[in-house]
């Protein structure tokens, strides 16, 4: 086993006072250690979070505990060291950005579980539509899967034309943990699509339960990992490195932030170019160091995981006592 683990999760269902739940959200993360980036919204929950086995059982005791999320299905991966260096727990609108008008709580794609999915994806007479953007696609993907050349889910109506040919097919919808299927599949069904499925748990579960054969490459994630592995039985790379063009699934971030493109980029390179992904990026004053990763932290006004919880917590701890200076 080893010493971290790292929980996705996302459950629909309607929080009326986001900003409270917010705040009482991000207090308990930092009283049990915990970092990663959470979303609130009226429309409900979309988490990722990594701490110790313990805090993240704690955790999750904590989101079931209440009512509304009491069905939440959580990815457990296992990690050698914390997948975060800092925690967001913010309220939007969504919990992922799609401008699509769509609820997946009225009418949303059937779900299929991992063991069903595995059945049928090399079934002729189903299509497989990758709904993620296209510097996760370019890392990983199921075999003969359908993409589109888009950026975020919001662009999606600008290429349904380039499947409203399969309206009538059985369509199978699927991305990283499933959360964009829940609305994507319900916009494809308010388009006339007449048999639209979605891999439930998404790619880091059917890796987890079935061992993710037919997924070629590796799976794009939002933490500093940047990708990970999901096929355990016929594992392939599908990427090539940005700057010389060998086979390379190590995604990074240009280390020109202005750019901060998604590419991937072999170590040799890597190195080569500092971070960067062309020599003007390499040439440019905002350029960040790289460390060999390119993964960068996003600067905010939250905590490090070192040396910004003590003080976080301490913060909290004046909080309380300053509200009970004012109750009594």
């Amino acid at each position: 086993m080893k010493p971290f683990r790292v929980i996705l999760y996302y459950f629909y269902a309607p929080i009326a006072d986001t900003e409270s739940y917010r705040d009482a959200h991000h207090i308990f993360c930092v009283e049990n250690n915990l970092l990663g980036r959470i979303i609130i919204s009226p429309e409900g929950l979309n988490g990722t979070v990594s701490g110790t086995p313990e805090d993240c059982e704690a955790y999750m005791a904590y989101i079931r505990s209440d009512e509304r999320f009491s069905k939440v299905q959580f990815k457990i991966e296992e990690h050698d060291k914390i997948a975060f260096q800092k925690l967001h727990v913010r309220v939007k609108d969504e919990i992922v950005n799609s401008d699509l008008n769509v609820n997946p709580l009225v009418r949303t794609g059937k779900h299929l579980e991992p063991a069903e999915f595995k059945k049928i994806i090399n079934d002729p007479d189903v299509v497989l539509v990758d709904m993620r953007s296209d510097y996760e696609h370019e890392v990983g993907k199921f075999k003969g899967a359908i993409t589109f050349d888009m950026h975020n889910l919001r662009e999606l109506p600008g290429h349904i034309h380039e499947i409203e040919h399969l309206k009538d097919k059985k369509i199978v919808t699927y991305c990283t943990g499933g959360i964009k299927c829940e609305k994507a599949s319900a916009y494809l069904l308010e388009k006339g699509f007449t048999d639209v499925y979605q891999l439930h748990g998404g790619i880091i579960r059917y890796g987890l339960e079935e061992g993710g054969e037919n997924f070629d490459g590796k799976c794009y994630v939002f933490d500093n990992r940047i990708t990970v592995d999901v096929n355990k039985v016929n594992p392939t790379v599908i990427s090539k490195c940005f700057i010389c063009g060998t086979p390379s699934d190590r995604m990074i971030n240009c280390a020109n932030a202005e750019c901060n493109t998604h590419v991937p980029v072999c170590e040799h390179c890597g190195w080569e170019m500092e971070g960067a992904c062309s020599s003007t990026c390499k040439a440019h004053p905002g350029k960040r160091i790289y460390d060999g990763t390119g993964y960068y932290v996003s600067q905010s006004n939250h905590y490090h995981p070192m040396q910004g919880l003590k003080s976080q917590k301490k913060n909290i701890k004046k909080m309380k006592l300053a509200a009970k200076e004012v109750e009594s």
